[in-house]
């Protein structure tokens, strides 16, 4: 059962965690790249090694909890937005929906696929955007 912790992240048990889902690792949001459990002992918990990837800075991480333990799951919110303007590797941005407009940095992988006047993905987490595709 998840609960809402704050606008942009849930709670939920390591247990019910699952490759390619989202956790957060030093309070950043990371993808999920691997989970390993290993049995219970005779004296403690079963516990989970988690394998995670930073969504912004593109860090990996490592964790070891219990599989009971709460852990935080932020949510990644996938929006589209029309590209106004591009100038030294920044786009300008027009959010579909909320037509608030604003500036992202294009990433290496995306510099030739971003187009002016053309509609584009960006995600939103814990407060923090970033191009991407879908």
């Amino acid at each position: 059962m998840q609960r809402a912790v704050s606008m942009s992240v849930t709670q939920g048990e390591v247990r019910q965690l699952k490759e390619g889902r989202y956790l957060v690792v030093d309070e950043e949001p990371c993808k999920i790249l691997s989970i390993t459990t290993s049995k219970p002992g005779k004296h403690g918990a079963a516990k989970a090694r988690i394998d995670v990837v930073g969504i912004f800075d593109g860090v990996k991480r490592s964790v070891t909890m219990p599989t009971s333990d709460k852990c935080k799951i932020p949510m990644i919110d996938k929006r589209n937005a029309q590209v106004i303007n591009i100038r030294e590797g920044i786009a300008q941005l027009m959010d579909n929906a909320t037509y608030e407009t604003f500036e992202l940095p294009i990433p290496d992988e995306l510099k030739g696929e971003i187009e002016v006047g053309k509609d584009t993905m960006y995600f939103e987490a814990m407060g923090r955007k970033m191009l991407g595709r879908s």
